[in-house]
């Protein structure tokens, strides 16, 4: 189960990220409940993936799953760039975090 509960987190860490671009420095009400809401639910299930896996490959995995799914938003929602040197980066992000589950215990 800590791996699911590391899944919804990093989600949930995508959620939020994407969700600060549109709550206009937290100006815009709804925007800004959903991107509390979204953190909020993201650190709860960090804290349960914890419970049964170590936390330096939890807390790698979140955040890499965040920077990954937060590049992939921006390029599809804002037009970021799809630069050949930035998609291999994040392939090296998604491969470091394969490697951590492989090599990360329970």
């Amino acid at each position: 189960m800590g791996w699911l509960y590391l899944l919804i987190a990093g989600v949930c860490e995508v959620a939020w990220a994407v969700g600060l671009k549109y709550t206009d420095g937290f100006r815009r009400l709804w925007p800004s409940v959903g991107t509390v809401a979204a953190m909020a639910v993201s650190v709860l299930f960090l804290s349960q993936a914890l419970k049964t896996l170590p936390l330096g490959t939890a807390y790698t995995v979140w955040t890499g799953i965040g920077a990954v799914g937060t590049v992939i938003l921006g390029i599809v929602l804002f037009g970021e760039s799809r630069d050949a040197v930035r998609l291999l980066c994040i392939l090296l992000i998604v491969a470091g975090i394969g490697g951590l589950r492989l090599a990360g215990g329970s």
